[in-house]
């Protein structure tokens, strides 16, 4: 997709001769740590622990499990705009030490879980924690601080998402390989969220102008009124009305339930192929070190290529890979997963950028919130439903089929995407 527009009676510059002050990097930084903490511990990590819970739970059945997913993304999804104000009016740095608060809490209470209702009450709390320090948040953040460079800084950011599941996932792994029972490794990984807490608390600005800086890129003075960006861009009413919104919206939508229902159920898919636990929960790397090196790549290239080629290559290949799974072995399935991971990473990006860049940031909280009310409620049914239709059917090619369907539908749907501003 285009890169921010750069018009004459635009407020931003076309050429930027230096790199910035380090705070906007540091920002970008920041961004990315939420996203590595938030996700890498809600979402992605925490797959390590599943065959541990399952044999202690042995009543519990695949589907029962996931069903927190669903249960942490729908909620996500329905609080979504309503925090979406709040990240418009108040900013993200009291959300992001809030989330971070409840998800340390929340990982120390699942150590302490007794039954499945124990499971999913703190899986409605880590719904807060998506909220608070989660992607809209990162998102909102990083493009208040950069015009120009904004791909690349998005790009940097999101690494955060793949970096959480290629870093955590396996280090929990190791945890339980080293003996620790999987309670002991939920309550030592509580510590965790107080990284991000104490860089929020000390390092963190909602936006450059709060210490006296510009956003990177912005040609007019710090204190000028252009150089809020937050004020730029269309209004909710307007940006609801146009067939693009909605594009983004759905195709949110479809390639959430793909990425999710695959990343959640891949660690047991592979240990049903015949890896261990350990190697099995590394193979989530295989998934997310692709993903992070093409969500920095395709951050790079959005800053230089306009149009929608970019985009269409990312999901045709990906779709490729899905096809892959279905008649993929132990011996190949892992060129099909990081095939997979380095295009969604590349479209991941691309994706959040065109959902700023399309409509501006006038209002984007409510914009990210409102796709967030259809992504999450398709990220979380694609991981309860991929395992409830393994329960029903004892494999996974039936869910990597709809995997395929979805993403087609999702290349159909960017002929219809256009910018606003």
């Amino acid at each position: 997709m285009q890169s921010v527009s750069e018009t004459s009676d635009s407020p931003v510059s076309n050429e930027g001769k230096r790199m910035g002050h380090p705070m906007h990097w540091i920002t970008v930084f920041i961004a990315m740590m939420c996203l590595l903490i938030s996700n890498g511990m809600v979402i992605t990590g925490i797959t390590a622990f599943d065959s541990a819970m399952l044999t202690e739970f042995s009543d519990w059945s695949r589907g029962d499990l996931k069903m927190r997913g669903l249960i942490t993304l729908a909620l996500t999804g329905l609080l979504a705009p309503f925090v979406g104000i709040l990240i418009d009016k108040i900013g993200v740095k009291f959300l992001v030490m809030v989330g971070a608060v409840v998800l340390s809490a929340c990982f120390y209470a699942y150590g302490n879980i007794r039954d499945i209702s124990d499971l999913y009450l703190i899986h409605a709390a880590f719904s807060i924690v998506l909220l608070a320090c989660g992607l809209n948040v990162a998102v909102i953040l990083v493009s208040n601080w950069f015009v120009k460079l904004r791909g690349t800084a998005i790009g940097i950011a999101v690494v955060g998402t793949s970096l959480g599941g290629a870093v955590l996932a396996p280090l929990f792994g190791s945890w339980m390989a080293d003996d620790m029972t999987w309670r002991e490794g939920m309550q030592l990984a509580a510590l965790i969220p107080s990284a991000l807490f104490l860089l929020a608390l000390f390092l963190l600005r909602n936006r450059p102008t709060d210490i006296g800086l510009k956003p990177f890129g912005f040609s007019g003075e710090a204190h000028a009124p252009e150089a809020d960006l937050s004020q730029h861009g269309l209004t909710y009413k307007e940006a609801i009305k146009t067939r693009s919104f909605w594009s983004i919206a759905f195709i949110a939508m479809f390639t959430f339930y793909t990425i999710m229902g695959f990343q959640a159920n891949l660690v047991l898919h592979l240990m049903d192929l015949g890896f261990t636990l350990q190697s099995a929960a590394a193979g989530l790397s295989v998934l997310f070190v692709p993903a992070l090196i093409g969500k920095f790549l395709f951050g790079l290239v959005a800053d230089k290529i306009t149009g929608k080629r970019v985009l269409y290559t990312n999901l045709l290949l990906m779709l490729t890979g899905l096809i892959g799974m279905l008649f993929a072995d132990k011996d190949n399935v892992l060129i099909a997963i990081g095939l997979i991971g380095f295009m969604w990473g590349g479209f991941y990006t691309l994706l959040q950028l065109n959902a700023v860049n399309n409509f501006g940031l006038k209002a984007s909280g409510k914009l990210l919130g409102t796709i967030t009310v259809l992504d999450a409620f398709g990220g979380g049914l694609g991981i309860y439903a991929t395992g409830a239709i393994y329960d029903a059917y004892g494999s996974y090619q039936n869910a990597f089929m709809i995997f395929c369907v979805l993403v087609a539908l999702s290349v159909i749907l960017i002929s219809q995407v256009k910018k606003h501003v």
